[in-house]
């Protein structure tokens, strides 16, 4: 009989083994649980956890039934923005529109400053100054022949590029560049689905 000593804990890796008496009179020693104590982070990833009570009253029913479907639309957002194509919207799927955005992220768009410049001209043309209103319609019209010059170019290098990628693509090229040129007309930041490619990238 082994004596434990007042104050000292037993011997932790003798306190799980347990030791029975078997018939022929031998002792057979076998492990407490069988199986390796789980991690604590282990345990509670299966902790699922108490399941919520049904609602008591329609207005509670309802409260719930807009909070998932504003989780449902929420992470139905994030994934189109992504490009995630099974959350995109119609007219941003397939190959070709991909190829079509990488191509407009990829470079530097006049028209991506539109806004800031028509901004700007509105601003100079209240101002009480014939001279300053002179010239803030020549710099609007000075830039409005530039978008229209970078949109050719815009437009001539996606035709190029889907017949290349796709020559037997089913999509419009007229219907294509015009997504490009719609496209480059917005803020980079502001575009969805969000731009995929860095500025200068090889696409």
């Amino acid at each position: 009989m082994k004596l434990r000593l007042p104050g000292r804990r037993a011997d932790t890796t003798t306190s799980d083994v347990a030791t029975a008496v078997t018939p022929h009179g031998s002792t057979a020693v076998g492990a407490g649980k069988g199986r390796p104590t789980p991690k604590r982070t282990e345990a509670q990833g299966r902790r699922s956890g108490p399941v919520p009570p049904p609602p008591t009253t329609r207005k509670e029913a309802y409260r719930r039934q807009r909070e998932q479907q504003a989780a449902g639309r929420g992470s139905a957002r994030e994934a189109a923005a992504r490009g995630d194509e099974s959350a995109l919207p119609a007219r941003d799927r397939g190959p070709e529109r991909r190829l079509v955005r990488d191509l407009v992220d990829a470079r530097r768009n006049a028209g991506s400053i539109f806004l800031v410049v028509a901004a700007l001209v509105l601003i100079g043309y209240f101002i009480p100054n014939p001279a300053v209103q002179s010239y803030t319609l020549f710099v609007y019209m000075a830039f409005f022949l530039v978008i229209i010059a970078d949109s050719v170019i815009l437009g001539r290098k996606i035709k190029k590029a889907v017949a290349q990628r796709f020559p037997n693509t089913q999509q419009r090229s007229r219907s294509l560049v015009w997504y490009g040129i719609s496209r480059a007309t917005m803020i980079r930041r502001w575009r969805f689905p969000k731009p995929q490619v860095a500025l200068g990238a090889e696409v």
